[in-house]
Formats: structure tokens, sequence, C-alpha cells
């Protein structure tokens, strides 16, 4: 069944700014982040903010990035929980990947 979703991102236009730029600034110009899960459905209250984060290039650290990231977005959002998973050449390609892929919106 696929997932219905909602005409808008439960985030404002600063938070996805924030989210970007904390992006940039940690994987690269280059990186994309996509937004999934909960926040894209309107229905839905709450949540942590899913985010999908594909390189180009490989990761060495691919752990360590993506606590860096949810961290530093975690300041800029008061404590709000952000999980962030890593796409890039070298990393393996697992179920949530294709369900973020497939649904998550570009930010």
């Amino acid at each position: 069944m696929a997932e219905q979703l909602g005409t808008n991102m439960r985030i404002t236009e600063t938070q996805k700014q924030r989210i970007h730029d904390v992006v940039t600034t940690c994987a690269g110009d280059n990186a994309e982040v996509k937004l999934f899960g909960s926040r894209l459905d309107d229905n839905a209250k709450g949540g942590d903010i899913d985010l999908l984060v594909t390189t180009l290039e490989p990761i060495n650290n691919p752990a360590e990035l993506s606590a860096q990231i949810s961290a530093k977005i975690m300041r800029e959002f008061n404590g709000r929980k952000v999980d962030v998973l890593m796409a890039a050449p070298n990393l393996r390609f697992l179920p949530i990947h294709d369900i973020a892929t497939k649904n998550g919106r570009i930010l």
C-alpha cells in the first residue's frame, strides 16, 4: 500500500533552510537532502525529523557524519529528534533507502 502524503511538509521554510545549511556545511555543496517519514503526513502530529542525505562521493565515516548532522540540527530545533540516513556510492543500499528515496521530498 502506498503511503499517502500530504501537500505540505510539516516543517517551516526557515527550518528547511537551516537543515540544508547544516547538510551543506557537513557533507558538502553537492549533498542532497530529502525529508521523509511522518513529517510528510499532514494529518500526523509531532514526530521526529527523518532525513536522507545523499552524496556522490564515498563517505569514510558515515556514522560519524550522520551523528554530526543530526546533533547540529537537533541543536537548531531545540532538541527535536532528528534521524539522518546516509546514502553514498560506498554504502550499502537498504530497504529504508528505497522508501526514503521514493517517498522523500527534496529540501
